[in-house]
């Protein structure tokens, strides 16, 4: 009969006591991160599912003005059709193709809110108010293109710009009724999904691939993707490694906002990195206006109750809290930094982003957003 020496059990007791001390870890690590997925989705729904206040149906008579330029502006087209139609009496909608003045001959407007307005004529909009109806403009792009949107807001009554910037700029332009007014989260489209995610990420962004987004990942690209980041949008080839991370850089595909807000909810961190308002190769702004406001997205990611990590644009506290509600970033090291601390811990990123979650939610959605224009218009 063969007998192992004792020389020869020994080392095959050890790997037999290494492979089960793995296999248990294993399994500790299992439940601990299960607990705390189920633990986050859990908040995450206490937080969705609370009653808010509901704001009064105004007794107006509005039609909506689409951008007309489908993805990625059709969703906020979606989001404000809807939204609008739980505030006002009527809503009825044209594209910017149709005869808007004339629709409205015999609809008893109250209001025309138009999205973007790039592609509507403006004499539409000057027969609609030389018959005495109101007319507004949300601008959705400032200030990437106020080349072409100074020429055209003077000619509405009311004018709404998601960039605190471009205030003035308009009221120089002669437009009497100018408001801040940033986009939101629909939460219809963005939110946490509630059971386990079949999607885990370590880290996600998710945008284009604007030249300034290029050169500031550069030089940590390297240390982000082996700490898991995957990167959707259109241009990333235009990354010199880009052909070293052929599984984590999906490029040439717009993700709706279903899909975009599945990854956001599966991701443990999200970045968030402004396009820069000087890029002479995509922008349309002669003047070189400078960008203080959050982008959409701020508000997109907040809602599905993930980390966000956001470079920093000085009105960005006005709505979040940094190191509270959000983090932020001024440079590729503070990013890797804060990246390699949240990813260790874990209760820190969990609260954070249940805090803006929350935050969202009581006040940062389409509906907060929409009777605060109405108010403004309305009184």
């Amino acid at each position: 009969m063969f007998v192992h020496s004792e020389s020869e059990s020994a080392p095959h007791a050890a790997l037999v006591s290494a492979v089960k001390d793995s296999r248990w870890r294993g399994r500790e690590d299992g439940l601990k991160d299960g607990f705390e997925e189920g633990y986050m989705r859990g908040r995450a729904k206490a937080i969705i599912e609370t009653p808010r206040a509901s704001f009064p149906i105004r007794q107006l008579n509005v039609l909506y003005v689409s951008s007309g330029k489908g993805y990625p502006y059709s969703p906020i087209d979606e989001a404000i059709i809807a939204t609008l139609q739980t505030l006002v009496n009527r809503v009825s909608v044209a594209e910017p193709g149709q005869d808007v003045a004339g629709m409205a001959a015999g609809l008893s407007l109250d209001l025309v809110l138009v999205l973007d307005g790039m592609d509507l004529p403006v004499e539409h909009i000057d027969a609609l108010r030389a018959k005495g109806i109101r007319t507004a403009i949300w601008l959705t792009d400032d200030p990437y293109y106020t080349d072409m949107t100074v020429r055209t807001a003077p000619h509405y009554d009311y004018v709404f710009t998601l960039e605190r910037n471009c205030l003035d700029f308009y009221r120089s332009a002669g437009c009497r009724n100018v408001y801040y007014l940033p986009f939101a989260a629909y939460v219809e489209h963005y939110r946490p999904t509630l059971t386990r995610s079949p999607i885990r990420r370590g880290i996600s962004f998710i945008g284009t691939a604007y030249w300034n987004r290029v050169q500031f990942l550069q030089p940590i690209i390297g240390g982000l993707m082996e700490k898991g980041l995957t990167i959707n949008g259109i241009w990333w080839d235009r990354l010199p490694e880009y052909s070293s991370y052929p599984n984590q850089i999906e490029i040439g595909k717009w993700m709706g906002p279903g899909e975009t807000a599945e990854a956001y909810s599966g991701s443990k961190i999200v970045l968030n990195l402004h396009r820069s308002p000087h890029d002479v190769s995509v922008n349309n702004n002669a003047i070189g206006l400078t960008a203080a406001s959050p982008n959409p997205r701020t508000f997109e990611i907040s809602a599905c109750g993930t980390l966000q990590l956001a470079d920093v644009r000085d009105d960005l506290s006005s709505f979040y809290t940094p190191g509270q509600e959000i983090e932020t970033f001024s440079s590729p090291d503070e990013l890797y930094e804060k990246v390699t601390y949240y990813l260790t811990h874990e209760t820190e990123r969990r609260e954070i982003a249940l805090r803006a979650l929350e935050r969202t939610y009581r006040q940062h959605t389409y509906t907060h957003r929409l009777h605060e224009m109405l108010g403004y218009i309305f009184g």
